[in-house]
């Protein structure tokens, strides 16, 4: 399983954002649900190692948190909220955020777990994943929040929608390197996964 605990890096300043993320979070299916575990902190656990690329990306987007990622088991049966969850998954994801609170890394997100050669070649990878989502305006975000992975076609609808016209949107997407980006998450998926594969 795969644990995330994400921290908010400014809560002074940016206020509670907490509801917000939950609500960017709720469309991915966890084996706990994504909630606030303590003030400006959000824990949950997936199985699906996609699942836990998607929701570290959805975190990083708005450049507020810092998201710890555990790979290791968790304690079953699972309880009902995350703040009574225990295993080595969160022990995992709190030592990664830890790590993050006090490095000044430019992409705040962290990978812990018990191959830690591993671990470290899945956070370079969403490291760059990060940097390329993080760097994206405004405009280029409101093309791409229409668009779905994987599909063809879709540029033309996009552009009546927006009112611009399809050389605008296909520009948006190769200057915000989309095409990019969702070619590479299944590589950080999987060394992931290679991060709880017993050798």
């Amino acid at each position: 399983m795969f644990t995330l605990t994400i921290n908010q890096t400014d809560s002074r300043r940016d206020g509670d954002r907490v509801p917000q993320l939950l609500k960017d979070l709720r469309h991915i299916p966890a084996r706990l649900d994504f909630d606030r575990s303590v003030e400006d902190e959000v824990q949950g656990i997936v199985d699906c190692p996609h699942q836990a690329v998607e929701a570290a990306l959805i975190a990083l987007r708005s450049g507020s948190w810092y998201v710890g990622i555990g790979a290791g088991p968790v304690n079953e049966p699972l309880p009902n909220q995350i703040k009574d969850a225990s295993g080595h998954g969160l022990v995992y994801a709190r030592r990664a955020v830890d790590r993050l609170r006090s490095s000044k890394e430019r992409v705040p997100v962290a990978v812990e777990g018990p191959l830690a050669d591993i671990a470290h070649d899945a956070e370079a990878v969403l490291r760059l994943l990060g940097h390329i989502v993080r760097d994206r305006s405004d405009a280029e975000w409101r093309v791409l929040d229409l668009l779905t992975p994987g599909v063809r076609g879709q540029q033309k609808a996009v552009a009546q929608e927006l009112g611009i016209t399809t050389q605008a949107v296909s520009k948006a997407v190769a200057r915000a390197q989309w095409n990019e980006e969702h070619a590479a998450r299944p590589a950080a998926a999987r060394l992931l996964a290679l991060i709880l594969e017993v050798r």
